[in-house]
């Protein structure tokens, strides 16, 4: 009887596997790619324009600066003619501005805050010449992690950091070059470990 019964078994699991969907399912990449391509079908000229539009808000420096947002920038974000801020500071400045494009705008686009915090937001840090001149790329890391925390925290998105000279120059020789390409890593993972 067990034998009957897994020999049924078998032939039923055989017979119903070729009704199982085996189809590949897409891939991050292609879902995110295919909502892009379905929000750009949908923007109008002047909003694909508005996404370029990066705006300097120009209000000072520092994570707890509060001020009020002029109604003609809430018009504008409303209406998807601004893509981005540089000089936006405060978690509460940046979560005002950000919840007017995505609650009350027409295709809820998220705003992006950029800053320049090169070697340092609230607590500064050597300039990176200084950091990669100590050859301790753990230090790099660890500045670089700081950086990304108080900037986050102040509703910061993107940073224009690191600021590494990438060219190439003969008279500097080949060490110098791994130690430009080896700080620029540990950079990239001391903003990656937040």
């Amino acid at each position: 009887m067990k034998k009957l019964f897994l020999i049924l078994s078998s032939v039923t699991l055989l017979l119903f596997s070729g009704f199982v969907n085996n189809s590949p399912k897409p891939s991050n990449d292609e879902i995110i790619s295919a909502r892009v391509d379905s929000v750009l079908s949908l923007m109008t000229l002047d909003e694909k324009i508005g996404q370029l539009n990066q705006l300097s808000f120009g209000i000072g420096w520092g994570p707890t600066i509060k001020a009020t947002v002029p109604d003609e920038y809430k018009a504008q974000i409303r209406e998807g003619k601004i893509g981005s801020f540089l000089n936006a500071i405060g978690a509460e400045f940046t979560y005002e501005l950000q919840k007017v494009a995505v609650q009350e705008s027409r295709l809820k686009i998220p705003l992006i805050f950029g800053l320049d915090v090169i070697h340092g937001f609230k607590t500064t840090f050597p300039v990176p010449l200084g950091e990669a001149a100590t050859w301790q790329p753990e230090i790099v890391e660890m500045s670089a992690h700081y950086q990304a925390i108080e900037a986050a925290s102040a509703g910061i998105h993107w940073t224009f950091s690191p600021m590494v000279d990438i060219a190439r120059d003969p008279t500097l020789g080949k060490n110098y070059g791994r130690q430009r390409r080896r700080y620029l890593f540990r950079f990239v993972d001391g903003c990656s470990s937040c």
